[in-house]
């Protein structure tokens, strides 16, 4: 078994005149949760993207799972979350993941088991409409956990989350990585990096460190994960 669920070598991702990766190399490990940190507009989006398969490359390759990203073949090993909550508003929580469980070819039976994964069994009948923005990313993250698949892409799913449910969906990520599921999940919150098992720095279209949590700290002589950010920008410590 590959120890990197993905490989990407060379990416180049270009949008009209403006160039948003230039050669970027990465390889993200299986089985671990990578949280993908740095500031608003750093290009995380455009790399979950490309890793799915539905962002145009302009150069380079991703291999997902030993496979081109986007390929047919990883339509069921590759769970997706957006930024905004990927459901309809119109029908309730069963429906929606019925639905998509019709989508994706998956047994219905497994609706039950992603409902009570996010902890949404006393919502399940209701209209999504209706349910707060927390519940919402729920939703969206047990939409992309339907078929138990081996990769999750999840872009943002804590934002503007109280720190309860924070820790609600952290423990989430933890118990399906801890299940053999890797995990990319993004965010610039930058205290999130310590949740994670391995961190992926960006900004400015670049990798600018991939360490743990703990490296992160010790490499740049910092208490903190906003602090170490900081320094890796100022005083251009390596990856």
């Amino acid at each position: 078994m590959n120890k990197f669920a993905v490989e990407i070598a060379g990416l180049t991702v270009r949008r009209g005149p403006r160039t948003v990766f230039d050669g970027v190399d990465l390889s993200l490990p299986a089985g671990r949760i990578t949280g993908l940190l740095g500031p608003s507009g750093g290009g995380k989006t455009t790399l979950m993207r490309a890793i799915v398969g539905v962002q145009k490359v302009d150069g380079g390759s991703v291999t997902v799972l030993g496979e081109p990203a986007g390929s047919r073949g990883l339509r069921r090993d590759v769970g997706y979350a957006t930024q905004a909550a990927s459901v309809y508003d119109d029908l309730t929580v069963e429906q929606n993941l019925r639905y998509f469980a019709t989508v994706l070819s998956v047994p219905r039976g497994d609706v039950a088991r992603v409902i009570d994964a996010v902890d949404l069994g006393d919502a399940r009948r209701q209209l999504v409409s209706s349910l707060s923005g927390g519940q919402r990313g729920r939703v969206s993250l047990a939409t992309a956990m339907l078929g138990r698949p081996r990769l999750l892409v999840l872009d943002e799913p804590t934002v503007g989350l109280d720190p309860v449910l924070r820790e609600s969906l952290w423990a989430i990520f933890r118990a399906l990585a801890d299940d053999g599921t890797t995990l990319l999940v993004s965010s610039h919150v930058m205290d999130e990096a310590q949740r994670c098992d391995e961190i992926v720095l960006i900004h400015g279209g670049a990798v600018i460190a991939q360490t743990t949590p703990r490296g992160l700290l010790e490499s740049t002589g910092t208490a903190d994960a906003d602090a170490a950010f900081l320094a890796l920008l100022q005083g251009g410590v390596g990856r």
